[in-house]
């Protein structure tokens, strides 16, 4: 059974025209979510409509059963806005999701991210550019971020897959409508290696005005995002603007003159968008982001926040908290997979992951393909 706190946020979630901004001063007011749900009133000057105060008064827990249900399978998770495991990148834009629905890995989200878009009428050039770029950033422990779309979406998803590595599909849809159906068994592989994630109830189905609302997470989810092909006027150029407008790297591959699908590319070329010819220059693009990403994770999630780790040279100048060393004494130079590392540390899930990361970012572990870790 789901908390007090995710059954407060499933509720005020639901609640018709509240929005993030009007769930803010509902917090800043009360301080706790849980204090919202139920209430028989409230004050003028927070200017909460009337169909949301009336939800808000008659909700009960009844009407979560499907929701809850749901929660109580493996790998769901409902993540609201105030969650430690909410990713930070994505909290730190404009009008992030309230609450976001995720299938498979939750840790997976807060890893370095790149997102990947183009058309959904991909040229043979672009679908093994896409493949290419993927299949590598892939092996180099980066996350590929797209939007199960056909065409772009669907060739960076199955490359990370290919190259052992992991995915992240923002859907458009609710979490449990998987859009196109051609993909479904692409959804399934990504929920295994990755994660499905969606801000939209479970069965909402395909509108048009929803995959717009997708972009700006695709974006906001990703340290920067990789055009691969595009028409000139194409909702591939959404995520890029969306993507300008958080202050964050527009980066495109330029293609033949002659290639209607390169257009789109080359005008944000000439917008100031990087010119990317090899996965270096998207390393060598995002690598200031990956450190500030690194340091919000350590001052979010380490147990011990006195005992900070620094970017030392050495392993022997880092601090590590009990839980780091035990973590690293369970770890060889054999591959030992995440699970196995649960059942030999105790540890949950999320502190695992916060741990994992840490050590990671620290160089005192490597990640190999399949979610698996070895002592550096």
């Amino acid at each position: 059974m789901a908390n007090k706190k995710l059954r407060a946020w499933l509720h005020v979630y639901r609640a018709p025209g509240l929005g993030f901004s009007g769930v803010n001063r509902l917090l800043e007011y009360f301080g706790d979510i849980t204090a919202i749900p139920g209430r028989d009133k409230f004050p003028k000057e927070l200017n909460i409509p009337a169909a949301a105060q009336s939800y808000l008064k008659d909700c009960h827990d009844d009407h979560l059963s499907a929701a809850l249900k749901w929660l109580e399978k493996p790998h769901n998770h409902l993540l609201p806005f105030d969650d430690d495991l909410y990713p930070p990148q994505l909290k730190a834009t404009i009008d992030p999701p309230l609450l976001l629905f995720v299938k498979g890995r939750i840790e997976t989200l807060l890893l370095p991210q790149l997102a990947v878009v183009g058309s959904r009428r991909a040229s043979r050039g672009g679908l093994d550019n896409a493949r290419s770029f993927c299949y590598e950033l892939a092996k180099k422990n980066w996350v590929i971020t797209s939007g199960l779309a056909a065409g772009i979406d669907a060739a960076a998803h199955q490359a990370a897959l290919d190259a052992g590595g992991q995915t992240v599909a923002v859907m458009g849809t609710g979490i449990n409508s998987i859009y196109p159906k051609a993909n479904q068994q692409l959804a399934k592989d990504i929920m295994a290696n990755g994660a499905l994630l969606s801000e939209f109830d479970f069965n909402t189905p395909p509108q048009a005005n929803n995959f717009p609302r997708r972009n700006r997470i695709i974006a906001g989810l990703s340290l920067g995002t990789l055009v691969v092909e595009s028409a000139q006027k194409s909702g591939t150029l959404i995520t890029a603007r969306l993507t300008y407008d958080i202050n964050r790297p527009v980066m495109a591959i330029p293609g033949s003159i002659h290639n209607p699908m390169a257009k789109g590319c080359h005008w944000l070329l000439k917008q100031g968008a990087t010119l990317v010819e090899s996965v270096e220059d998207i390393v060598q693009e995002l690598g200031p982001s990956v450190a500030m990403l690194s340091e919000q994770i350590r001052q979010r999630l380490s147990k011990e926040p006195k005992q900070s780790l620094e970017n030392h040279s050495g392993h022997h100048d880092i601090e590590l908290s009990d839980s780091q060393q035990q973590l690293l004494a369970q770890m060889g130079y054999d591959p030992i997979s995440f699970d196995a590392l649960i059942l030999a540390t105790g540890q949950l899930s999320a502190d695992l992951s916060a741990d994992l990361l840490i050590l990671e970012l620290n160089g005192l572990i490597e990640k190999q393909p399949g979610a698996k870790y070895i002592k550096r």
